[in-house]
């Protein structure tokens, strides 16, 4: 989802009235970023705190390629990372992931074994329905077992949270839609009510089911108790076509870029009672950033044992105060940019491959910038492109490198990359191998549905990640 999506970031179509008045009733985050420009690695940092290169959510195959978990991908979350869930069990929460998990799908990377009570969902994308004797469907999950493959809704959310109330339990819900998601879906009841095609429909559902779950939580009295957060994993792909694609608003390009489009993204902040409402935040926020907010939210401390790169946004919240902090762009195992107040550094630039831009394949239609979205891998260490996003949100010029400004900007920016990668420690790279037999051929529970595939010969090869 595009950060240009939500009417309240003028979306001129105004179709999300229920995040419109989320965003009234609470606190707005306009400078607000994913981990990662691509599905997999953002909600692995979500859930750890910790960037992609530190949680092993990247490859080392080619130098800054995305990586995420395809049904053929052989690693996921490794269980030497804390998660979320795992952290909260010591305060008596109970955990609840819905939909698109996404960390890897062998039974031992699914979310039970990391810390999560409950789950109804997919392990991967819903792309499909696939020939079964040479790609499996992707199985939706209830808990431990799989009750089918490839479907969609369910008032899982809802149910979950009306059973802690009754039960006084303190919770903890991972809602992870993926409608918004290519193939693009949107159930009968909002199909062609947008005016953005089956894109603005999906994003119309995800709008209402929100709606749903904040007066939920006003019905059942516990609103003021109950701290939520919405944003999303990466921004809009505007590569799928008109009707497939979303909004990043002023930004440049989208998913799978580390431009502005790639990675900044709608956030919004909701706590009645708490966090003072129709507030805009200039704070520099990322997904990571949730972890520790989480934690401290609930009375607990991050862990100690390893480098946490998300902060306590708590004082945010509460008191609109702003944090310094630097915004690190990742793609795989290259740093390609930096943000440091309103500057922003590319170390190197990038789009997608010639080769695939003949081939029709645009990450920036419509926005191409003269040696900024550039078709082969650029680098600019030694004089990085520098720009003020304040002014100039669409990255379109570079400060000239000639000037106080540029240089003032520069030394200040080379001081937190010099520090940031001084205590870079890079995780093992989860994302290397792939292999057609560990695709979702027979997860648990299909021998009771039937529904059990023959898996191929293993032949592991390493994963080709064109961009």
């Amino acid at each position: 989802m595009g950060w240009g999506d939500l009417g309240v970031f003028g979306q001129p179509s105004k179709e999300t009235p229920n995040l419109d008045s989320m965003a009234a009733q609470g606190m707005l985050f306009p400078n607000f970023y994913t981990a990662n420009p691509l599905c997999s690695p953002s909600r692995a940092s979500l859930l750890t705190g910790r960037l992609p290169v530190r949680n092993g959510f990247y490859t080392t195959n080619a130098h800054a390629r995305n990586a995420y978990t395809p049904q053929e991908i052989v690693g996921g979350i490794s269980k030497d990372e804390i998660l979320l869930p795992q952290v909260l069990k010591k305060k008596g929460y109970v955990s609840k992931i819905i939909g698109k998990w996404h960390l890897g799908h062998s039974a031992h990377h699914l979310p039970l074994e990391h810390g999560f009570d409950e789950w109804f969902g997919a392990p991967n994308c819903h792309f499909g329905p696939y020939n079964s004797s040479d790609r499996p469907n992707v199985p939706v999950y209830n808990n431990s077992q799989m009750v089918g493959r490839y479907t969609h809704t369910h008032p899982e959310g809802l149910d979950f949270i009306f059973h802690q109330n009754m039960a006084q339990r303190p919770f903890f819900l991972y809602w992870a839609a993926d409608a918004t998601h290519a193939p693009v879906y949107a159930s009968k009841r909002f199909l062609g009510k947008s005016q953005r095609g089956r894109y603005g429909d999906a994003v119309m559902e995800l709008d209402y089911s929100v709606g749903q779950m904040l007066a939920w939580l006003r019905a059942l009295g516990i609103d003021k108790d109950t701290f939520v957060f919405f944003t999303s994993d990466n921004g809009a792909a505007v590569m799928s076509g008109p009707k497939q694609s979303g909004s990043n608003g002023p930004f440049l390009c989208g998913k799978e870029t580390t431009f502005e489009g790639g990675m900044r993204e709608p956030a919004i902040a909701w706590w009645p009672g708490h966090i003072p409402a129709g507030t805009v935040s200039q704070q520099l926020g990322t997904v990571m950033d949730l972890f520790s907010t989480s934690l401290s939210v609930a009375g607990l401390s991050v862990p100690d044992d390893r480098l946490i790169d998300g902060l306590d946004l708590s004082p945010v919240l509460h008191n609109n105060t702003l944090i310094n902090r630097p915004i690190f762009y990742y793609r795989g195992n290259e740093m390609m940019a930096v943000r440091v107040g309103p500057y922003k550094a590319h170390y190197w630039t990038w789009s997608n491959s010639w080769e695939e831009f003949n081939q029709g394949i645009n990450f920036c239609p419509g926005q191409e910038v003269a040696g900024v979205t550039t078709h082969t891998q650029q680098e600019h260490t030694m004089q990085p492109l520098i720009f003020h996003l304040g002014w100039d949100p669409g990255e379109k010029y570079p400060i000239s490198v000639v000037t106080k400004e540029y240089q003032d900007a520069l030394s200040r920016i080379t001081a937190v990359v010099e520090k940031h990668k001084k205590g870079l420690v890079p995780g093992v790279p989860q994302l290397n191998m792939c292999d057609m037999a560990v695709m979702n051929w027979a997860p648990p529970g299909c021998e009771k549905l039937g529904k059990c595939l023959k898996a191929p010969k293993s032949q592991p090869w390493k994963c080709d990640w064109p961009h």
